[in-house]
């Protein structure tokens, strides 16, 4: 039997825990054998869907199917407690959760302790802490609706862990190098709790689930359903599907948001002033000088300041395409774009920060599986 394993790549493995980037995401769909996601396939598409944020996925007819004939399906993410704060991937991937929950899907979030202490260094004690009282509440102020979504530690989730180990003996080593590109114990250990988790919600009821990922997570959902596939005399699992977003890029121009360069990228929450120096100092698509940018016009294909605006801070899309119109004429210049930006992103700071104490106060009243 053919399985996902056995198709052939044509491009190094990507890998979820490091900092590839992927420069054409086009020739990513090719190679991997990603599905290029029809905006029209869904209802009330929202922003990231509208403006091709979200470009790619696997097997996403049976979740338009599920989300249009209101059948029952799931829809699952994860929090890595590594940091102290999130960035705009995660607030990405919390927009697309919130989405397919508003649309039917049963939402589940588990907290990756033991992926943070095997891969990061980080005690169980130290995740589960910065869980409740930061991530949890995080999710909540970035659209999550707490109320229908059920969480859990993959340490204390025993079904889980049973699973994995079960998992283990689905594939051979040179399989996981295969998607991974290396396998060391720690990330084997983790990648089969990943599996583990993405199929948790099948042991209670067979149903298709959605996973919402930046796309160097794909690893994780190819495995995934290899095992669906290798376990079917046993499961009758559903194939997960998956949903893939673009990065957002570094302010300086390059391809994502980094840790190892915070000057280029922007946390959540961050002071206002340290904000505002980093939109200022962004790459923009404006000319040489005023003069010419208001004879030529800007690019604001090129600018990270409206890339923000377009990913992030603008809801309405004739708001945008205003902005857009008036910055490729040259009647708005570049000075005035990235102040746009710098008040868009107060406004959104102002608006996340009063949230997160909101969530905060009712992060020990969720609703955590028992086990």
């Amino acid at each position: 039997m053919t399985t996902e394993f056995d198709k052939p790549i044509k491009e190094p493995p990507i890998d979820p825990w490091g900092s590839i980037l992927i420069e054409d995401y086009q020739r990513m769909i090719e190679s991997f054998g990603l599905e290029p996601f029809d905006v029209g396939a869904f209802p009330k598409p929202n922003r990231l869907m509208r403006r091709g944020a979200v470009f790619a996925g696997r097997d996403l007819k049976q979740i338009a199917e599920a989300v249009k004939l209101k059948k029952k399906f799931y829809v699952l993410s994860g929090i890595m407690p590594s940091a102290e704060k999130v960035h705009f991937g995660t607030k990405m991937v919390v927009e697309q959760v919130s989405y397919f929950q508003q649309h039917g899907g049963k939402a589940y979030v588990l907290v990756a302790d033991l992926e943070a202490a095997a891969t990061r260094g980080i005690s169980l004690e130290e995740a589960q802490e910065r869980a409740m009282n930061f991530h949890i509440p995080a999710y909540i102020a970035l659209g999550l609706d707490a109320k229908k979504t059920t969480f859990y530690f993959q340490s204390e989730n025993k079904e889980v862990m049973r699973h994995a180990y079960e998992f283990a003996k689905k594939i051979t080593l040179n399989e996981f190098r295969s998607i991974y590109g290396h396998a060391d114990p720690s990330r084997i250990i983790s990648a089969l709790t990943q599996a583990g988790d993405i199929l948790y919600p099948q042991l209670k009821e067979k149903m298709p689930g959605i996973i919402p990922v930046g796309v160097d997570q794909d690893p994780h959902i190819r495995l995934a359903r290899d095992i669906v596939h290798r376990t079917r005399s046993t499961h009758k699992f559903w194939l997960p599907s998956s949903i893939y977003h673009k990065f957002t890029p570094a302010l300086n121009g390059e391809f994502k948001m980094s840790k190892s360069k915070p000057e280029s990228m922007i946390e959540l929450p961050e002071d206002m002033a340290s904000v505002r120096k980093k939109i200022m100092k962004a790459l923009s698509g404006g000319r040489g000088s005023l003069e010419e940018h208001r004879k030529l016009g800007g690019e604001p294909e090129k600018d990270m300041v409206f890339e923000l605006l377009k990913q992030h801070l603008v809801e309405d899309d004739a708001e945008l395409k205003d902005i857009y119109d008036e910055y490729k004429s040259g009647k708005m210049a570049t000075g005035e774009l990235k102040q746009l930006g710098v008040d868009k992103m107060e406004a959104f700071m102002s608006d996340f920060s009063k949230k997160l104490e909101k969530a905060r106060k009712i992060a020990g009243k969720l609703n955590f599986v028992k086990f």
